[in-house]
């Protein structure tokens, strides 16, 4: 037998043998995600932060697939900024990293930077993924402050005004 095959079914016949495994198992799956009121009451609270602030936003937040479950822009904001805060959103959802992270990362590890021509990453500050208990239910994207940094305080808020109600 040659190694790799001895080593498959090595594998295989550890998860037969502890059954870890069945088909049925792994036929479904239950997860849990953003209801669209939760979701506008994060974009709100993020539109508001940054109002406050002085900044005309728009805030999206889409559930854990990436799809978009509330919008909010500020009567001045940007037309660009609709589209950009949904994008940002949809980063954090689709790589579960805040968007700030992956900014990070790419600037330190140039031969990853393949990231910015994935047609929909929005590679700026501002996205933020949303968790309860440890796990990601959905991501809030914020655009239209100077600067992705400021975004991101607006994201946080958003999403500090429904920690309560999310943790499960």
């Amino acid at each position: 037998m040659h190694s790799c095959r001895k080593i498959l079914v090595v594998l295989l016949g550890s998860v037969f043998a502890t059954g870890v495994a069945t088909a049925q198992d792994e036929a479904l799956f239950t997860s849990r995600s953003l209801v669209p009121e939760t979701a506008l009451a994060a974009a709100t609270a993020a539109l508001e932060k940054c109002r406050a602030d002085g900044y005309q936003v728009a805030v999206a937040v889409v559930d854990r697939a990436g799809i978009m479950q509330a919008l909010v822009r500020d009567r001045f904001a940007g037309a660009h900024t609709i589209d950009t805060a949904r994008r940002k959103a949809w980063t954090a959802a689709s790589f579960r990293t805040d968007t700030s992270d992956i900014v990070q990362f790419v600037e330190e590890t140039p031969q990853q930077a393949g990231i910015l021509q994935i047609t929909e990453a929005m590679v700026v500050a501002g996205g933020r993924v949303i968790e309860a208990a440890g796990a990601l239910v959905g991501a809030i994207g914020v655009s239209g402050a100077p600067n992705g940094t400021i975004d991101d305080v607006c994201a946080k808020a958003g999403i500090e005004a429904i920690e309560v109600d999310i943790q499960f």
